[in-house]
């Protein structure tokens, strides 16, 4: 009996020894050195070490999915207009990437498929859904074998019709506030749920750590450093969206947080 509480004991204290894993979130790729939601932006994060991409994607008026922040394409392109009353083919001619510099000039809006073929075997997706059926986003996944590999951001209604098309895709709704969190949990079973600075308090923090579900936390803006980097891990965060993933892996593999 000695043996066996003392054997219980040193594992359960390796098991705490475990450096905690902290998920690298690369917003929009990496967009500060690339054009945003572009194949060279998630090229660059996969160099960086980063565990997903995040991906704005959009249908356009022909039903095509593609990448886009913005619901118009003003900012980041060329051309003028909304990606829901466009075209595919209006939207391909535009140039994505000569905003960001003469060296992305010609750069393309890519197709949400696009982005798949890039990151399967590579990095995860982490798909913020602007304006996808849920059916388009589930078939899409499935199609390259990425169930596995995907966290779906979007509202409480498109996160049921996923969750009712397959289970096995991780929907990840966003905290809100403590009461809010916790119908979301008791009603979507999610895996993870989504923090930003708004709702990054420690009551919500703790009914999602009572839950055992990871915690994907924004830090962006002014938030996105070291200091904050570390508070969140401290707090909880097993995941954290970053626009400088190169230096967020770099300090998590300073304190043995990520591999």
């Amino acid at each position: 009996m000695f043996l066996r509480s003392t054997v219980f004991l040193l594992l359960l204290a390796s098991a705490f020894a475990q450096p905690r894993q902290v998920v690298v979130i690369s917003h929009r790729g990496e967009h500060l050195r690339h054009p945003e939601n572009t194949l060279p932006a998630f090229r660059a994060a996969i160099e960086a070490g980063a565990d997903f991409i995040e991906v704005d994607v959009r249908t356009t008026a022909d039903g095509r999915l593609v990448l886009m922040h913005d619901g118009t394409v003003d900012r980041c392109t060329n051309g003028h207009g909304e990606v829901a009353t466009m075209s595919f083919d209006e939207i391909r001619k535009l140039d994505a990437g000569a905003k960001s510099g003469t060296e992305f000039a010609g750069t393309q809006v890519p197709t949400f498929e696009e982005a798949f073929e890039l990151a399967k075997g590579h990095i995860g997706v982490y798909i913020d859904s602007k304006n996808i059926s849920a059916q388009d986003l589930v078939s899409t996944v499935g199609k390259y074998g990425m169930e596995d590999h995907v966290v779906v951001y979007g509202g409480v209604g498109l996160h049921r019709e996923v969750r009712n098309l397959n289970p096995r895709i991780r929907v990840m709704p966003e905290a809100g506030n403590a009461e809010l969190v916790k119908r979301l949990i008791d009603e979507l079973t999610p895996r993870v749920i989504a923090f930003d600075a708004r709702d990054f308090r420690d009551d919500v923090i703790s009914i999602v750590k009572q839950s055992g579900l990871d915690i994907y936390v924004d830090r962006l803006g002014l938030a996105d450093n070291p200091e904050s980097w570390g508070d969140a891990v401290r707090r909880g965060a097993t995941g954290i969206q970053s626009d400088h993933p190169a230096e967020l892996v770099q300090f998590l593999r300073s304190k043995g947080w990520h591999k």
